[in-house]
């Protein structure tokens, strides 16, 4: 039988329902990989037993540090004033040590907010109009909705550093964005500006805000210490050299160098027992907080692990680290510690580079 003139536009007709028919497959998939990443993201909200030990034991840590340092005065006074006048183990040390736990927390826990707020306001704000100010605004609280928490205030502050800080207390959370960081592609500014979310959903960043004054007491202190340890009392030949040429030729330090030494050694071990918790919740709870924010943005998809990955690298890597106030380094995207803090805390800036190998692994998705 001779063909009829009807079979192109039949063939037409199948093509087009073919690829209509592939449409909306394709659209079932997307929403099936949508759905299944949502379930991925409800599954990984409650974190597995590791992962909630870890959280555990540096909270703990961090914690104890503000009770630590309350106690130092406390603890003896009340042994010393208390009903069993100078028993160290009596009524008096108890009463002393639960002062020092409400003390400590307490006083923390309100300076805190405190302390954030002031060191922000010191910072040069960036002078945006109104619809960048706007849009900012707007896309954290868009970001806020899916992340599921309340839009915190922003603040767009004049910095080199591309970074990001959440802080949260009872004063509200607040977020401080760098004009560096909102000149990124917009998928690594979104990603960046999620982390921060869910730091913040997580209560991460209520902790680490209101033990901030403490954990900052304890860093002082031991970057003095450290600094004492390693001062340099005698003058090198380029020194005298130099003070030759310019007349001027110093009395011999009346304080040897080992006196300095002896004096840092001794800031150490009362520092000790106040720094060791203190330098374990940075790595366990501060350290880990990231990590688990990292892969809680990676697990929304592919565009959300990449823009946090190059975020990251990109803050690590660029200039402007130090124009990120050091205060906020706890609470910030991206560690901006220099390489003596670093030390004196007990972590490195081996931190980003570890988080970047887990964000480009199978280990991520």
């Amino acid at each position: 039988m001779a063909p009829t003139g009807d079979t192109g536009a039949e063939i037409d007709e199948s093509e087009e329902e073919a690829a209509s028919e592939r449409e909306v497959a394709s659209d079932r998939e997307v929403a099936s990989d949508r759905e299944v990443a949502s379930d991925r993201e409800v599954a990984s909200s409650s974190p597995g037993i590791g992962v909630r030990v870890r959280r555990a034991v540096g909270a703990l840590a961090l914690l104890s540090v503000p009770v630590l340092l309350a106690a130092l005065p406390l603890v003896p006074a009340a042994a010393l004033l208390g009903p069993a006048g100078l028993g160290l183990a009596g009524p008096g040390a108890i009463g002393g040590l639960l002062a020092a736990v409400a003390v400590g927390l307490g006083g923390s826990a309100l300076l805190g907010p405190i302390v954030v707020d002031r060191r922000i306001a010191r910072l040069p704000e960036a002078d945006l109009d109104d619809r960048p100010a706007d849009f900012v605004a707007d896309r954290v609280a868009t970001l806020a909705d899916e992340v599921g928490v309340d839009a915190p205030a922003v603040t767009v502050v004049r910095a080199d550093a591309a970074n990001v800080a959440v802080a949260d207390g009872y004063r509200g959370a607040r977020l401080v964005v760098s004009t560096r960081l909102l000149s990124l592609p917009k998928a690594d500014r979104d990603a960046a500006l999620r982390h921060a979310l869910v730091r913040l959903r997580t209560r991460e960043a209520l902790v680490a805000t209101a033990l901030l004054p403490a954990l900052a007491a304890v860093e002082t202190v031991a970057l003095l210490a450290t600094l004492l340890v390693g001062r340099r009392g005698e003058r090198t030949a380029a020194d005298r050299r130099v003070n030759r040429i310019h007349g001027y030729e110093p009395e011999r330090d009346r304080i040897p160098s080992w006196a300095y030494a002896v004096a840092g050694v001794a800031l150490w071990v009362l520092l000790l027992p106040a720094w060791l918790p203190t330098a374990v919740g940075d790595r366990l709870y501060v350290a880990g907080g990231r990590r688990d924010a990292d892969g809680a943005v990676a697990r929304l998809g592919t565009a959300e692990r990449d823009g946090l990955g190059n975020a990251v690298a990109f803050a690590s890597d660029a200039a402007g680290a130090a124009d990120w106030p050091p205060l906020l380094d706890r609470l910030s995207l991206v560690s901006m510690a220099d390489a003596e803090t670093g030390r004196v805390r007990g972590t490195s800036r081996q931190e980003a580079r570890t988080r970047l190998a887990r964000l480009r692994s199978k280990r991520a998705l």
